[in-house]
């Protein structure tokens, strides 16, 4: 594999089992970036296993979405190895992600990151951050994730969107777990959080949230962010959460009205026996996919 910067990595398969010689890099509009990291989930590990599953099952996945009538491969994607810093520090882990996600945005990929612990999403959202001016994030989760450190860092994972802060403003959609220290903070932080609780009492939610972004917006998701229904397969689950139609539904009207340039779904944590979450994040990319490139791919019939 050719690559136009130094890489330490791991082979792995290509996302949505195309034969590796479709895309190449430079060719490429999207870069797919497995993080199999899994150092500070505090209640069910297995998140490393996240990015190797998600590209198995999306080797099962049709090519076609009905929805947009599209087949979005044919604007280019191109699955990067795993990255790989088995003995690193965290410090040096997120300067690692940071360096590698730079390299490719700097290049003018769409960079959809595939997690891994949310600890990825910090020098993830620093490096689009560097060449986006203005950017905010859309995040979907369960938890609010704002804790300034936990467990003696600044980079576990319930710290996520604390770092993300220090780079661009958020949006949090079904939010139902946080700490006090996290409630306390947050009012004074440049964040909007839509609780899961009361979020539906207004019809037009959706429509809220899209105009609490900015114009240029990166999307994270943690998958817990979704009804254990149908995501059980997470370390820290919690009753409630978005349907999966709620998600397409607000994932492709911030996508029509806004610029997303960037992408992570994280957290991950697959289940023996049980597939069908893995085959949720693998359709779950596809669909964010079809809806930012699907005019594109339009012009490559």
């Amino acid at each position: 594999m050719n690559l136009p910067f130094d890489f330490d990595h791991v082979a792995l398969g290509e996302f949505g089992g195309l034969p590796p010689t479709t895309t190449t890099f430079d060719n490429a509009r999207v870069v797919i970036l497995p993080i199999p990291l899994d150092r500070t989930t505090s209640y069910v590990p297995g998140t490393r296993n996240g990015p190797h599953e998600i590209l198995v099952a999306s080797s099962h996945m049709e090519l076609w979405d009905e929805e947009t009538e599209t087949d979005v491969h044919t604007v280019g994607i191109f699955t990067m190895p795993e990255m790989d810093f088995p003995f690193a520090s965290m410090d040096d882990v997120v300067k690692a992600i940071r360096r590698v996600a730079t390299e490719i945005v700097s290049r003018d990929k769409f960079l959809l990151a595939l997690g891994g612990e949310h600890s990825i999403t910090g020098p993830l959202v620093a490096a689009v951050a560097s060449k986006h001016a203005g950017l905010s994030v859309l995040q979907i989760d369960a938890h609010a994730d704002l804790r300034e450190t936990y467990m003696g860092t600044p980079h576990n994972h319930a710290c996520a969107m604390r770092r993300v802060l220090e780079y661009a403003r958020a949006t949090q959609v079904g939010i139902r777990s946080l700490s006090t220290d996290e409630a306390a903070a947050a009012p004074s932080l440049p964040t909007e959080i839509f609780y899961d609780y009361n979020m539906r009492q207004h019809d037009d939610w959706i429509d809220r949230v899209v105009d609490s972004l900015s114009e240029t917006v990166y999307i994270t998701i943690d998958v817990d962010g979704l009804d254990p229904a149908i995501m059980p397969a997470t370390g820290t689950p919690e009753p409630g959460g978005l349907s999966w139609y709620e998600a397409l539904a607000l994932l492709r009207r911030v996508i029509d009205r806004r610029t997303v340039v960037g992408c992570d779904i994280v957290e991950l944590a697959p289940m023996a026996g049980n597939v069908a979450p893995n085959f949720l994040c693998a359709k779950l990319i596809y669909k964010i996919l079809s809806y930012r490139f699907g005019s594109d791919a339009k012009t490559h019939r």
